[in-house]
């Protein structure tokens, strides 16, 4: 199988390289990968022990974040490498202001180029998020005798693991994975009835790291003088089926305050389109008109929507009315403020739960979520109820990261 393994890995590289050709997000994420072994070269050496966090997206580097944090205050002088997947982690994060020593691309999982990129330093402790394996880097830190870990990992059962021919990526993470930190009781339960019995149940990350956010400051230039005294809604991360609904709060309540902030920027134009007198953010400044004048404002500017979620009486929460999934509820839960999105979201079993709690709705079509919406903008006993209900869904969470750091330090 491990022959299988390495043919899908180059066809991995001929067939990204081949999509770069059309698509934008494939060509950076080729051309990044080919900086990341200088990256690496020129922040460490040899000599250097290193704390590695391996995250596929934006997603799970947020959900690892809170265990890099507290793992660099107990091992200060341990440098801090942070590698990407996808371009949408790494761009939003690689411009930001760091602890980390080097950010890149996570090379492709060929042996040999495994084996320079781990080379030219020390890695004493390596941790993935959630269930991105690469096989060939998990052998080659273990034969390096580098401990290995996976932070909310996440097993669900039409994974290749439960499959007849899934035995030898299950034997992979018996050998090379020292313990599996799961952030559900169902996926540690999944992966010790195949054998993954170094595996507890610590809870999610990402609940930490939530948390946190309520702890900073949330201010936004401009915000409060756009919303005034009106009940406000936050469409986070929209696509077009949360723009559509927008359009239909827009129309039947024009006391409400909408904030825009699409998950690609791309979208603005489409946006403006649909809302011809909405006001962009960038351009408060010199607008004719005060900014409480609107109804709507768009936000054309990334890295503020964690922030927007303080100011919202609701949030509706893009990706879930299609099959590219449901974005980060969580940041807007913490918030205690009811949240809103489509019924797509298979890998993200918190929004079942804040769904249990009433905390959280979904709906299988914008029609029929606008509509809720609508309802309960008006009903405030109904919104102070789901409100309180998901300030304390947050609430009551462990803490999952001291939970994974203490096992780690033992």
């Amino acid at each position: 199988m491990s022959i299988f393994y390495n043919i899908f890995i180059h066809v991995l590289i001929v067939g990204l390289k081949l999509l770069g050709l059309f698509n934008n997000k494939a060509k950076k994420g080729f051309e990044g990968r080919r900086n990341s072994l200088e990256s690496v070269r020129s922040a460490f050496s040899k000599e250097d022990f290193v704390i590695w966090m391996h995250a596929a997206s934006l997603g799970e580097y947020e959900q690892g974040l809170p265990v890099l944090q507290r793992l660099k205050k107990q091992f200060p002088d341990h440098k801090i490498l942070i590698t990407f997947f996808s371009p949408s982690g790494y761009e939003n994060v690689i411009n930001k202001k760091h602890f980390a020593d080097a950010i890149c691309y996570l090379p492709f999982d060929k042996k040999s180029i495994i084996r320079e990129f781990i080379s030219g330093f020390n890695t004493k402790l390596f941790f993935t998020v959630k269930y991105d394996y690469w096989y060939n880097l998990l052998h080659e830190l273990k034969s390096n005798g580098v401990k290995v870990y996976v932070i909310s990992a996440l097993f669900y059962e039409k994974q290749v693991f439960f499959t007849v021919y899934g035995k030898w990526f299950v034997s992979q993470l018996q050998k090379n994975v020292d313990w599996f930190f799961h952030q559900t009781e169902i996926s540690c339960m999944l992966a010790k009835r195949i054998g993954l019995n170094n595996s507890s149940f610590t809870g999610d990350t990402r609940f930490d790291r939530v948390k946190q956010l309520r702890e900073r400051d949330n201010h936004v230039n401009f915000i409060k003088e756009f919303i005034g005294d009106n009940k406000t809604v936050v469409f986070g991360s929209s696509w077009h089926a949360e723009e559509k609904m927008a359009v239909q709060i827009a129309e039947k309540n024009t006391e409400i305050k909408i904030i825009i902030a699409p998950h690609d920027l791309k979208r603005i134009s489409h946006i403006k389109q649909l809302f011809p007198h909405a006001l962009l953010y960038s351009e408060i400044n010199t607008s004719q008109f005060p900014v409480s004048n609107a109804q709507i404002l768009i936000i054309d500017s990334i890295g503020m929507l964690s922030k927007l979620y303080s100011y919202a009486d609701i949030a509706v929460v893009g990706g879930g009315f299609h099959d590219a999934g449901l974005h980060n509820i969580l940041e807007a839960a913490t918030f205690g403020i009811p949240v809103i999105f489509g019924n797509h979201y298979k890998k993200n079993p918190e929004a079942d739960d804040l769904i249990r709690v009433e905390g959280g709705k979904s709906f299988k079509d914008d029609e029929s979520a606008a509509a809720f919406l609508l309802f309960i903008l008006k009903d405030n006993k109904t919104l102070q109820y789901m409100s309180q209900n998901a300030q304390r869904f947050v609430d009551e969470k462990p803490d999952a990261t001291e939970l994974i750091v203490e096992k780690i330090l033992f």
